[in-house]
């Protein structure tokens, strides 16, 4: 499965704050960029910088295929050194 766009909370309060009735689809940016899963985070943010976007979606180095999505909040807190949810439990 190939990735068709990205939605972020704040395409979701966008749309709610008009009213609209769409789609995930709809509401979604269509141009994404990503990152491969072995790449550095010092990378994901200068890609982020460079495209102006908050999210990253991280494909799998061997077969390109999604594996998640990254955020500056992800970038932010591993930068601090803070547990993930998967290290909390």
């Amino acid at each position: 499965m190939r990735p068709v766009g990205v939605i972020s909370d704040l395409d979701v309060a966008a749309a709610l704050a008009i009213g609209a009735d769409v789609t995930a689809a709809q509401a979604a940016a269509t141009e994404h960029v990503s990152i491969s899963a072995e790449q550095s985070l010092r990378h994901a943010a200068q890609l982020m910088a460079e495209h102006g976007v908050s999210h990253l979606i991280v494909l799998d180095a061997a077969g390109g295929y999604p594996v998640g999505v990254l955020s500056t909040l992800d970038i932010a807190v591993a930068s601090v050194g803070l547990p993930t949810e998967d290290q909390a439990s």
